[in-house]
């Protein structure tokens, strides 16, 4: 039987969080985020991480995310990679990245084959119109639940720089880049200005 995870009373204020996964369970835990994940990973990525594995919590997630939103490259791929060595240094990274990319590619590879010899029939555009309804809602999901913790503390400032990036990249459609060159530095500014005001 596997070990039990310890037990804390309602008197401890402290929940235990479960051992860290070793490089094979990373690779399992992100090949199963990958091959669930058709329409995008980001959903089971969380529902994994911070809700089933409760390897990160909710603030942690959200700003392990927002950091692989600054990095060049796929948001999920920048993901596996930061968590991966967070949790087992290097190699941490290569069995995130490699149960990440591994299954989809053998897959999409597959896929791409029957694509290309039956992509015109008008049952197959029907049913890849139905998969990008589901991705779109699973993606809006996902959104609000990361949206949850921020919301909760109620913080004016936060909530007033994230309707910032919303209106300057989604109703003005500013180029990303620029918009993050301000953002990114005025977030750490107002965070280390908040924090000096707490301890002091």
């Amino acid at each position: 039987m596997p070990p039990e995870l310890p037990v804390t009373t309602s008197a401890s204020p402290h929940i235990d969080k479960p051992a860290l996964p070793g490089l094979l369970e990373l690779f399992v835990a992100f090949a199963g985020m990958s091959l669930a994940g058709f329409g995008g990973v980001l959903v089971f990525a969380r529902r994994a991480i911070v809700d089933k594995y409760r390897w990160m919590t909710a603030d942690e997630f959200n700003e392990t995310f927002a950091l692989c939103h600054f990095l060049p490259g796929p948001n999920i791929v920048n993901l596996s990679v930061v968590f991966g060595a967070r949790i087992r240094g290097v190699a941490g990274s290569i069995a995130a990245f490699t149960g990440l990319l591994g299954p989809p590619f053998l897959i999409v590879t597959a896929l791409a084959m029957i694509y290309a010899r039956y992509g015109d029939l008008p049952v197959l555009r029907r049913v890849l119109d139905g998969v990008s309804c589901a991705a779109v809602g699973l993606l809006l999901a996902v959104t609000w639940r990361m949206m949850l913790p921020l919301l909760k503390r109620r913080d004016p400032s936060a909530i007033g720089l994230l309707l910032a990036v919303f209106v300057t990249i989604g109703v003005l459609r500013w180029p990303l880049p620029q918009v993050l060159l301000v953002a990114v530095p005025a977030s750490l500014g107002i965070t280390f200005l908040v924090r000096r005001r707490a301890k002091s």
